[in-house]
């Protein structure tokens, strides 16, 4: 080796006006906050400070009260010494806590324990929620939190306190253990394939609906599907799915594929099939999406199918955004709808359930941080908080299922749909999340399309709503409220099950029912739970009311319109990134 010093190159000098940019405090912030939200699972640790340190303070400014919380755990006390003693139940659990409704929970010694935690959680309960004067939101916060706080440490999530678990691992000499170890190595693997169900292929046996794709552009594919019948209704049906969820929620099997059986039914159906955005796509607006997804396929239908007016469908977000462009639509004296059908879709955000729990000033701007330094929100970081929001069904359950008893998830095709996750744009999710959660500025009047704000009382079209009982997303409460923004003919659906199953209920399928009731233009609205009350179930499924009504507001038969130019076969590509 060579003596003679190595020569080094001396750093360049800079280039005048090519200064290397420098991270500015907010830069470093944003970082920050993007490595914090791995731990909190994308809420912002401030938030939840802010809401615990207002509940402290007044209950340390409420003495009395809190002192009165000690005679009350004093009683709970009492409630499971007595049932110690005589071996009877001073507590039940709720109908839908579903943790200990194996027969070994009520044999001793785990009845005690049941009914020590139920007691527990019950006094916790009446904490969080006893001294007066906190916020509202930072209440229902503090209690949100306490609850999966509690669900964390319940006892069914223990192996050796589980009975179910300690007979599964005597039984199997620890097998079910070494297959839960097995399960979770998978997961954590492969978390966006976890539920992924083997034999299930789009194009195939999902989304498999025989159609065209005729219309594409950056943002979505529209889809046609081919007639079945030899007349169809003058008046085609386009339906608008959410983006943060992909389309063939409505074209899953074939015994319960909501597009294949309108189609059935003599329904010309064309659906727009949203493009999973990547970074490249940040910048892309909620107005982007009613004008480049929602108004470019209605000037596509009508040049596929003429001059006639459509029956527009949205679900979820989409039907949000879809009640936007009709209003839009109507201010504007674009007439070219014919009806407007609305599934677990939100117009009014005062009610939206306990997601709102994740939506407020605080929280927007350290959700905007972490999206800024990825151009989107991906589907684990939307899942995580929809679990949370029932984390016994949908989160403890799988855990307890497939990691302490070493089951394997059943395959089925919503579960397979529901694996095929979804991205949101930056700039999109913060516009929606803004303008409808926190502000409400669709429902009340300040929402702004084309530089000039829009009332959904412009809306003169005959509406179909639907919501389900248990929507945990789009609580039907909330979904109810259409009635109080619009003075037309509004027909509302109360159906069984909940955000999906409640709207995927195909005609035969067993143990549904729903309650339908029609408010004409100008009748009084009574509130939700007296509409409820006043509302006799019906047995069945709400599609096959939902087609007659569509019949009503639709003129003619015809011969099926010619399928537009063919871009592809459907489900299309959009609908295949991952």
């Amino acid at each position: 080796m060579s003596d003679v010093p190595m020569q080094t190159k001396p750093p360049a000098a800079p280039v005048a006006g090519h200064e290397p940019a420098r991270a500015t405090p907010q830069d470093l912030d944003r970082i920050l906050h993007a490595w914090q939200s791995r731990f909190t699972g994308g809420r912002s640790p401030s938030t939840l400070a802010l809401a615990f340190m207002d509940w402290a303070a007044h209950a340390v400014d409420a003495p009395f009260t809190t002192a009165a919380l000690g005679q009350s755990a004093l009683k709970q006390w009492q409630r499971l010494a007595a049932t110690m003693a005589g071996g009877e139940t001073s507590i039940a659990a709720k109908p839908e806590d579903h943790r200990f409704s194996d027969p070994a929970w009520q044999k001793p010694p785990y009845n005690l324990l049941v009914q020590s935690v139920l007691l527990g959680e019950e006094w916790w309960d009446q904490s969080v929620h006893a001294p007066r004067g906190v916020s509202p939101p930072n209440a229902k916060m503090v209690a949100f939190t306490t609850r999966q706080f509690l669900d964390l440490i319940s006892p069914s999530n223990i192996p050796w306190l589980n009975p179910e678990v300690i007979a599964a691992t005597r039984t199997s000499h620890g097998q079910n253990l070494l297959n839960g170890l097995e399960n979770l190595m998978r997961d954590k693997a492969a978390p966006q394939a976890r539920g992924a169900a083997k034999g299930f292929k789009l194009g195939e046996n999902l989304a498999a609906t025989p159609g065209k794709v005729v219309f594409r552009n950056a943002l979505m594919e529209l889809i046609q599907y081919s007639p079945k019948t030899e007349t169809t209704s003058a008046e085609p049906v386009l339906i608008v799915p959410a983006w943060i969820m992909k389309y063939y929620i409505l074209d899953l099997s074939a015994n319960n594929s909501m597009i294949g059986w309108l189609v059935a039914q003599g329904r010309t159906v064309f659906c727009i099939s949203w493009r999973n955005p990547g970074a490249d796509m940040r910048d892309t607006s909620l107005d982007d999406y009613r004008t480049q997804g929602i108004m470019a396929a209605v000037d596509e239908v009508q040049k596929i199918c003429g001059k006639v007016k459509i029956h527009a469908t949205g679900y979820c977000l989409g039907g949000t955004l879809l009640s936007i462009a009709a209003a839009a639509m109507a201010r504007d004296g674009d007439n070219r709808l014919a009806s407007l059908s609305l599934f677990a879709a939100q117009t009014d955000f005062t009610e939206a359930g306990e997601l709102q729990l994740f939506i407020t000033e605080d929280q927007l701007s350290f959700l905007q941080d972490i999206m800024q330094t990825q151009g989107y929100l991906d589907s684990a970081q939307m899942g995580g908080a929809f679990q949370m929001l029932q984390s016994n069904d949908l989160l403890w359950s799988h855990a307890i299922r497939c990691y302490m008893l070493g089951e394997q998830d059943v395959p089925f095709d919503l579960m397979a749909w529901d694996a095929d996750g979804t991205r949101l744009p930056a700039r999109m999710h913060i516009e929606y999340l803004r303008h409808m959660f926190l502000n409400n500025d669709l429902a009340e009047g300040r929402f702004d399309v084309g530089g000039k704000p829009l009332v959904l009382s412009d809306i003169k079209l005959p509406v179909f709503v639907v919501g389900t009982e248990r929507d945990h997303i789009a609580p039907w409460h909330s979904v109810f409220k259409l009635h109080f923004l619009n003075p037309g003919n509004i027909t509302f659906v109360l159906t069984s099950g909940g955000h999906n199953a409640g709207i995927v209920s195909e005609p035969g399928h067993a143990h549904r029912h729903f309650r339908l009731r029609l408010r004409p233009a100008g009748a009084r609205t009574p509130g939700p739970d007296e509409w409820q009350l006043q509302t006799a179930p019906q047995e069945g499924s709400w599609w096959v009311e939902w087609n007659a009504w569509l019949g009503a507001h639709s003129t003619k038969s015809i011969t099926p319109p010619r399928m537009g130019t063919a871009i592809c076969d459907a489900p299309g590509t959009y609908v295949l990134e991952a």
